[in-house]
């Protein structure tokens, strides 16, 4: 009986010479913000920021810089989430978590927000990478911060208005003057609309008909 003739299998694409398919590049829109008082520092956040992005093979695809103060608009920061929304970069890089966010609410809803997009999250200095697992679950720690905080501010003013009412401090709007009620009163005793006698004394309809409704004592 002839001998089987070993039959070689088919070489592989890589065998054959061709080359992977690579990886798509990372297009990373850089995000620097320095407070009016130290400008100066922010060609060296540029510098790292770029610097950094080059190592990881990333493209930059947009670059935005940013000068005011803690509580100022972040308005060119806006300009970066509405290019993610757009699906034009697929990270944000920025220098600091404080260079991004406001408080630790603002933060956590935009990181939120990128997070829903698929876009990933870097900050330098702090080495904090959301584009890794352990990242991601250290957006989840933020969050519950976020909450704590939530939590602690309702109970300063629920503790503000406990300590106004037990003062005597009355809460709420002003009562309006009596002559406003006995002009809202006559007003509609001629027929007047709500919505005009409101215009006529420059108070809100609600006001007048909070008016209306109250029996006269």
């Amino acid at each position: 009986m002839p001998a089987k003739r070993m039959v070689p299998e088919p070489k592989s694409k890589r065998d054959l010479g061709q080359a992977r398919k690579p990886a798509r590049m990372l297009r990373v829109g850089i995000y620097a913000r320095v407070s009016t008082l130290d400008q100066q520092t922010l060609p060296m956040q540029i510098r790292a920021l770029r610097d950094y992005a080059g190592k990881r093979g990333w493209v930059v695809a947009l670059q935005v810089k940013e000068v005011g103060s803690g509580v100022s608009p972040r308005e060119q920061r806006q300009q970066l989430i509405h290019t993610a929304r757009r699906r034009e970069i697929d990270v944000v890089l920025v220098w600091r978590l404080d260079r991004w966010g406001r408080s630790v609410a603002d933060l956590v809803s935009t990181l939120q927000e990128l997070t829903d997009l698929g876009v990933g999250f870097v900050s330098l200095t702090e080495a904090l990478d959301f584009t890794t697992p352990v990242g991601r679950a250290m957006a989840g720690l933020l969050a519950v911060f976020a909450a704590f905080e939530r939590d602690i501010l309702r109970e300063r003013v629920r503790a503000g208005l406990d300590h106004a009412r037990n003062i005597g401090k009355r809460l709420g709007r002003p009562p309006l003057p009596a002559a406003v009620a006995g002009d809202a009163r006559r007003l509609a005793r001629t027929g007047i609309s709500k919505s005009e006698i409101a215009r006529q004394l420059g108070i809100g309809r609600t006001s007048v008909r909070r008016i209306l409704t109250r029996k006269k004592v």
